[in-house]
């Protein structure tokens, strides 16, 4: 099976994401859901506001230097609760816990394909 852009894109902002100790990291492939505004959603926790705003710089870094891309909009970093990367076929979610749980992205996209990832420690 042949890997798309935009696969590879989420697998290198997942590497960016192991690279700052990103916790609960998930892949929701979205190709086949119903409405999808991306083709995939890449979604991980931070323990604290500086935590997911170092998450944050490390995907970007990640991306601008492995994939030559930029994100077209970034929301929440100032805040560090929720910030949201916007690469229009990827979009990565970066949460303290207490906002993931209660927005819930993978149970609002449930019927998304999940991958799951290994924490690194």
């Amino acid at each position: 099976m042949t890997t798309t852009a935009a696969e590879q894109l989420a697998e290198v902002a997942v590497k960016g994401l192991e690279d700052k100790k990103g916790l609960e990291i998930v892949r929701l492939d979205l190709r086949d859901v119903e409405g999808a505004i991306s083709d995939f959603f890449v979604i991980c926790s931070g323990t604290s506001d500086k935590h997911v705003q170092a998450l944050s710089r490390s995907v970007e870094d990640m991306l601008r230097k492995e994939e030559n891309d930029k994100p077209i909009n970034i929301e929440g970093y100032s805040a560090g609760e929720w910030v949201l990367l916007d690469y229009v076929n990827v979009v990565v979610h970066i949460f303290q816990r207490d906002r993931r749980d209660f927005f819930d992205i993978e149970g609002l996209w449930g019927d998304a394909e999940v991958k799951k990832y290994e924490e690194i420690h």
